[in-house]
């Protein structure tokens, strides 16, 4: 399948009636995994990647050059789709945004997501009329290209529980291009509605976070056309890793075998 046909695909996705589930690995194994499952799409996580090189999810983690390389990995483990984690486009100008589409496009990803985080602890998030600007000439170099742009406000997990900013957010950027639109760590279902209601994009939802969780049914039902993990995958993977390490240096033992995935399993995914 050539990216212009992953791109098709995946931008059908988003137009059939429901919600889907686009979960998130984050390298090429874990992708062969998703796929093997019977998943139609896959999305990268900064923070997965970011752990997998023993480094912080954190604008000091990886570079845009190894964000996109994991990235590639994946597209190259799969016939799927696969958008990627761009994180806050790598730069604070629209034209570094703009840079950063047309390169993930290049190495052959079918979408990818722009946030409005700054990365800068004092002023976490752009400037209204600045993260607009960044979204639009995403969007610009998304169309040219035949990508999915995703724009995140990100208001939420930086403290800022200004769910009408958030929506002002959203709506700005799907006039200025966006095809998704996504706020990560929206508080509850009833917000979820609101926020559905009342843009006229497709709207990412992320699951896997500490907190109520809402079933696939639950999330079509309030509007939701997408659901995503982010990290949450790579934390339960870490967590049971972390359960067995612990039990063999406190306890001596080694029961958490019983619960580990044959070999012969791992290895049929990988072919």
């Amino acid at each position: 399948m050539t990216r212009e046909q992953k791109y098709e695909a995946f931008r059908t996705l988003h137009e059939r009636p429901g919600a889907f589930v686009i979960p998130n690995p984050w390298d090429a194994g874990t992708a062969r995994i998703l796929t093997a499952l019977g998943f139609e799409a896959l999305a990268t996580t900064s923070g997965g990647a970011a752990f997998s090189a023993g480094l912080h999810d954190s604008p000091d983690g990886l570079t845009r050059d190894e964000i996109l390389e994991n990235a590639r990995e994946m597209v190259e483990a799969t016939h799927l789709p696969v958008s990627a984690d761009l994180e806050n486009g790598f730069g604070r100008s629209p034209e570094a945004c703009a840079e950063t589409i047309r390169m993930a496009a290049k190495i052959g990803l079918a979408g990818g997501s722009i946030e409005d985080a700054s990365g800068d602890e004092k002023n976490p998030i752009y400037e209204f009329e600045l993260a607009v600007e960044r979204v639009a000439a995403a969007a610009k170099a998304a169309h040219d290209c035949k990508f999915v742009l995703t724009a995140r406000a990100e208001n939420f997990l930086h403290g800022r529980a200004d769910l009408d900013d958030t929506i002002r957010r959203l709506q700005a950027f799907a006039e200025a291009g966006a095809d998704v639109l996504y706020a990560p760590g929206i508080p509850g279902l009833d917000a979820i509605r609101r926020v559905c209601a009342s843009v006229s994009k497709p709207v990412n939802v992320l699951m896997g976070l500490k907190g109520a969780t809402f079933s696939v049914e639950e999330l079509a039902a309030a509007g939701a056309k997408r659901i995503s993990v982010g990290g949450s995958l790579a934390r339960a993977a870490l967590g049971a890793f972390v359960r067995a390490a612990r039990e063999i240096k406190e306890k001596g033992t080694f029961t958490y075998a019983a619960d580990a995935i044959p070999h012969a399993e791992v290895s049929g995914y990988m072919r």
